[in-house]
């Protein structure tokens, strides 16, 4: 005879009975554009658009999307102005508090759109605007997790300027990007413009304080980052270096100035400030945007361009950087004020991929060497570093003849990067070893300042 089956303890639960009893909610097989569009709408989204995660050209961010949001199936980017006066004015305390404000508003957006889509039965999730991120993957990986400018890209919400940002047809690049990934699909997708709303008019370049970017299209990621970013991240970390560094305050307050004490201050308590965001402020592209401009070009560099240029103003660099030199050349009326940016690998990936980011073009000006690098020990990998014509090429094994061979214990060669251990000892130790002229990796180092 078979016993009969006894309920258990969580079905006599009241949750779980109450639960039991009201109807499911349903997610919809494929959320409707016209709808979904109009939710993002009146959540304060001031432009919307759809890609499907499948697409191409996200391969990569699916990748990383996968790694935070399981079974992710379209992608929801939208952006929120900015206004532009506040943006452009030479007062970086107003300048910020509209970065700051609008970035607290496009999170507001996402979320109310998150919460909408539970409701209704749909899985959803918002990447961060900004900050916070995945710190605990600092300096070595990538440590946001989703990335809005190609995503917004795809969905037809603008293209990327000279200076980086995405300019919107409308809105121009005064506007800040959001993204909601869902794991249902979306009746219609939406592709990339067909044009770059850029107007390519150089302006950035003329207002970059750093000259981080480059007339021919090129970006120094290190300068913008050291100047700009001086009160996030590295410069941070750097900032911390001199307090312990300090012998006393007197020593101190002979490495940072008062204002520099207070500033940090300042983005400790109300959220990290940018130095200058100027290519964002004296951009004109934009159909919202552009009426003054074609009205009166030398009116705009006059009102809009001219006071960034000519504002008095710290300016933070690596020492015998590009940006340094720039800065002395084009602004010998704002302060040059050597730095660390904190850009240090720690490990073999780290080392690959910051080197792009660090490399100086003017500095690398008549180096011609091919470097063949052998990290052993706890990493082991065999690289190619060649430099040659301002360009450097980075590739996985030994390419090619080498001027300089390279053999290096990775806990030592990262070690010494840091600043942390002797090159003169790690070469008498053998945990660094040298093939060719010692000059060659002198001028090396020239070209990866931080």
């Amino acid at each position: 005879m078979k016993r009969p089956t006894r309920p258990s303890k969580l079905d006599s639960h009241p949750d779980v009975i109450a639960v039991r009893s009201r109807a499911t909610v349903t997610a919809p097989e494929v959320l409707d554009a016209d709808w979904l569009r109009r939710l993002c709408e009146d959540a304060g989204a001031d432009a919307v658009g759809f890609v499907e995660i499948e697409r191409p050209e996200l391969a990569d961010e699916r990748l990383e999307i996968e790694k935070a949001f399981r079974h992710p199936r379209a992608l929801i980017s939208f952006v929120c102005t900015m206004n532009r006066e506040n943006t452009r004015s030479p007062a970086r305390s107003a300048a910020n508090l509209e970065f700051h404000l609008t970035n607290h508003d496009t999170n507001e957006v996402a979320r109310k759109v998150v919460t909408e889509l539970e409701s209704r039965g749909v899985r959803a999730f918002n990447g961060s605007v900004g900050f916070p991120m995945e710190m605990d993957r600092f300096p070595s990986e990538r440590i946001w997790v989703v990335a809005h400018k190609p995503i917004a890209v795809e969905a037809g919400l603008g293209r990327i300027g000279i200076h980086r940002n995405v300019i919107h047809p409308k809105f121009g690049n005064f506007i800040l990007l959001g993204t909601v990934v869902v794991d249902v699909p979306i009746s219609a997708y939406d592709r990339p413009l067909d044009y770059n709303p850029c107007m390519e008019c150089k302006l950035c370049v003329a207002a970059c304080p750093t000259g981080a970017i480059n007339p021919d299209g090129r970006f120094d990621f290190s300068a913008c980052y050291t100047h700009n970013y001086r009160e996030f991240l590295g410069g941070f970390g750097d900032w911390v270096e001199q307090v312990v560094e300090s012998g006393s305050a007197k020593e101190y307050r002979a490495k940072v100035s008062e204002p520099e004490s207070a500033s940090m201050w300042q983005s400790l308590s109300f959220g990290s400030n940018y130095k200058a965001a100027y290519c964002v402020s004296v951009c004109p592209a934009g159909q919202d945007v552009l009426g003054p401009y074609l009205d009166s070009r030398k009116t705009h560099l006059a009102e809009v361009v001219r006071p960034l240029q000519d504002k008095p103003e710290t300016i933070y660099v690596v020492a015998e950087s590009d940006a340094e030199s720039y800065v002395a050349r084009r602004f010998p009326h704002k302060r040059i004020k050597r730095v660390g940016n904190g850009l240090r690998a720690r490990s073999v990936d780290g080392f690959v991929n910051g080197l792009p980011l660090i490399f100086q073009r003017e500095a690398s000006r008549g180096l011609d060497a091919t470097y063949h690098f052998t990290f052993t020990g706890a990493e082991q990998r065999e690289l190619t570093a060649a430099i040659r014509d301002g360009e450097l090429t980075i590739s996985d094994g030994h390419q090619g003849d080498a001027e300089l061979r390279v053999r290096a214990d990775t806990a030592t060669w990262f070690g010494f990067l840091a600043g942390e251990r002797s090159l003169v000892a790690a070469l008498l130790l053998r945990r660094i070893r040298l093939s060719g002229p010692p000059r060659l990796l002198v001028a090396f180092g020239r070209c990866f300042p931080s």
